[in-house]
């Protein structure tokens, strides 16, 4: 059995959480620009796989980082500056996507 398993398993579904996000976030955008009869705009287009890369990203190196907590032998305490940083750049990566869904399907 692996170590602290439902704690790895937990830190996983939040991580495949935010990939379901941006996959749901990106495949409405580009479909939704393609029902326009109007030609879609490359800009917005490599704009919103961008911010959806940067959340994949993102969401990776916290999934890292948590990791490496939850495996770490020494007690540590929630007042993390790394990971509450780590998840602040999440959500704004996160309105960065939906900004640039705004200006794709606009």
């Amino acid at each position: 059995m692996i170590k602290n398993f439902a704690d790895h398993a937990s830190n996983e579904r939040t991580f495949l959480a935010w990939v379901r996000t941006v996959i749901a976030i990106e495949g409405f955008g580009l479909v939704a620009a393609r029902i326009n009869d109007g030609p879609t705009r490359f800009w917005s287009e490599l704009g919103l796989l961008l911010a959806g890369l940067l959340v994949l990203v993102l969401a990776y190196v916290r999934l890292r980082h948590v990791r490496a907590r939850i495996d770490d032998e020494r007690p540590s305490d929630d007042e993390g500056l790394f990971a509450d940083g780590l998840l602040l750049a999440l959500v704004a990566a996160m309105f960065v996507l939906i900004g640039a869904f705004g200006l794709h399907v606009w």
